[in-house]
């Protein structure tokens, strides 16, 4: 008999209100650079990105926003900061394309999700513009249209 595969679930943590509240156009991936103290806190799951976004200083990328909590016996010795600005790791090419739509087009970089690829960690951030009310409104609209429109053309093809 064969053993059954485990899904490879890589995902760390999403921010699932920012396709809600943003526009989202072009994604990144990003490594972060981490301590030692952070990546056993994110083994163990104490990530939250939900209010975290991508601010760019110097022409370097930094993750601000992220809380990630410190294990108690871990980091026992190290002064741990779960609110620490975590420098992302970009090429040159992608970093002035990111810096030149935010400074010219007045987009936010919004992060979106960390996993671990291999054994690195990475963050997914996307080219985002603020919603308004009435975007977010006629978004849901959209979404209940699609739903009744499949209803009805699953009960059409039932009666043939």
């Amino acid at each position: 008999m064969a053993k059954k595969k485990k899904p490879n679930n890589n995902t760390i943590a999403q921010n699932k209100k920012a396709r809600h509240n943003y526009t989202l156009s072009d994604k990144f991936e990003a490594g972060m650079s981490l301590q030692g103290w952070e990546i056993k806190s994110i083994r163990s799951g104490k990530v939250n990105i939900s209010d975290c976004y991508v601010h760019i200083k110097n022409g370097e990328a930094y993750l601000l926003g992220a809380e990630i909590m410190p294990l108690n016996a871990a980091s026992s010795h190290v002064v741990c900061d779960p609110n620490r600005d975590r420098k992302l790791l970009l090429n040159r090419r992608e970093l002035e394309q990111v810096s030149a739509y935010v400074e010219r087009d007045g987009y936010s970089l919004i992060a979106t999700a960390m996993y671990w690829k291999a054994c690195w960690v990475k963050l997914e951030f996307f080219l985002g513009k603020g919603k308004k009310d009435h975007d977010k409104r006629a978004d849901i609209k959209d979404r209940e249209w699609a739903v009744d429109k499949s209803r009805l053309m699953k009960n059409k093809n039932l009666e043939r």
